[in-house]
């Protein structure tokens, strides 16, 4: 009798942007890294925790240089590279840049998972290069006890179109392209808790490419731009904040959730990272006294394959959301505010 392959899921301790290392931990483990010297030409390094590097060529072109892989977020072997691919060329897009090709990485369980199994991961994953315009130009494979899956991404930026993570601006409006809950959703899938249609939104969104990046970094308006990805929508505005030296207004009430989540996270359906994110970061957030747990853990929610977290002059609003729509990102819609230093870095109001 043949023997039936295991859940992609089953194989890993977490899956998806929620494997990454906790961020205090990161931290930790990176304090030493700036003392490395750093060339003129490289424009973004790894000083405010950008999403990718940035290295200037010439007067009219800057390398964009990012890489990102994780363990399987879902059981479909063409969803999960596809999932894995789109997370992967999202950050080039983040730094105003256009993707140009892309590098493969691939560890297996070789004697664990079929090879038509492990076939339509990477299936998934050329899927999106191709909507994307890129090439898979190679990549390196090895033996793993865990299944991994991801993506080196390079792009092309022209130097004054880089858009960082730290030039936020008081005044400045944000607005947010893809709303949240992927976290939740992973949580519940592992136990069987979401639905076709459920499991159907989690796919859209996480293998939305976040293309309105260049056109985004068009605009003089908009002076930062990162995507918010397995540190929660509240980790990735706080690296906002600390890089602007600011302080980040967020209007709860307006913040798009993916729909179902809500009800998801208040019947406990949480990942260990969304605690391991507050636990991290909770004590420069000022909270209202009466938010609930089930909000908490949305905010820190790692989301895998996130949307753009966009900080815009307050005359630029209504042009950032034309850009969204363009591109066909419906829920993208404004969330708050960029505010001088304050007491908190980042501030979650509610009325």
């Amino acid at each position: 009798m043949e023997s039936v392959p295991p859940r992609l899921t089953s194989l890993s301790h977490g899956g998806g942007c929620g494997c990454k290392i906790a961020p205090g931990i990161l931290a930790d483990i990176l304090r030493d890294s700036s003392r490395l010297p750093v060339p003129p030409e490289l424009l973004v390094g790894i000083e405010t925790a950008d999403d990718a590097a940035v290295y200037k060529l010439n007067d009219t072109q800057a390398l964009v240089a990012t890489t990102d892989f994780f363990m399987p977020i879902v059981d479909d072997p063409f969803d999960f590279g596809r999932i894995a691919a789109t997370n992967a060329l999202s950050d080039v897009y983040a730094m105003g840049g256009r993707p140009i090709m892309a590098l493969a990485l691939v560890g297996m369980p070789i004697n664990v998972l079929p090879r038509d199994t492990i076939r339509r991961i990477l299936e998934g994953g050329e899927a999106v290069c191709r909507a994307a315009g890129i090439p898979i130009a190679g990549g390196h494979t090895i033996d793993s006890v865990e299944p991994i899956y991801g993506l080196v991404a390079l792009g092309l930026v022209h130097p004054d179109k880089v858009r960082r993570n730290a030039a936020a601006r008081p005044g400045d409006r944000l607005v947010l392209g893809k709303p949240l809950g992927v976290g939740i959703l992973s949580a519940a899938l592992k136990k069987d808790a979401v639905d076709a249609a459920g499991y159907a939104r989690m796919i859209e969104t996480t293998t939305r490419l976040n293309t309105p990046g260049p056109d985004l970094a068009e605009l003089t308006g908009v002076h930062a731009m990162t995507d918010v990805t397995g540190f929660g929508l509240a980790g990735h505005a706080l690296e906002l904040a600390r890089g602007a030296g600011c302080t980040l207004a967020i209007d709860w009430a307006r913040v798009p959730l993916i729909e179902g989540v809500r009800e998801l996270a208040e019947g406990g359906f949480v990942t260990g990272a969304s605690g391991r994110n507050m636990a991290a970061y909770g004590h420069e957030i000022a909270l209202p006294e009466d938010f609930p747990a089930s909000a908490q853990a949305l905010l820190s929610d790692p989301q895998t394959s996130g949307g753009l977290l966009v900080s815009c002059r307050a005359d630029s609003v209504d042009a950032v959301l034309a850009v969204f729509a363009r591109h066909g990102f419906a829920n993208a819609c404004e969330i708050g505010e960029v505010l001088p230093a304050g007491p908190a870095a980042l501030h979650i109001r509610t009325r």
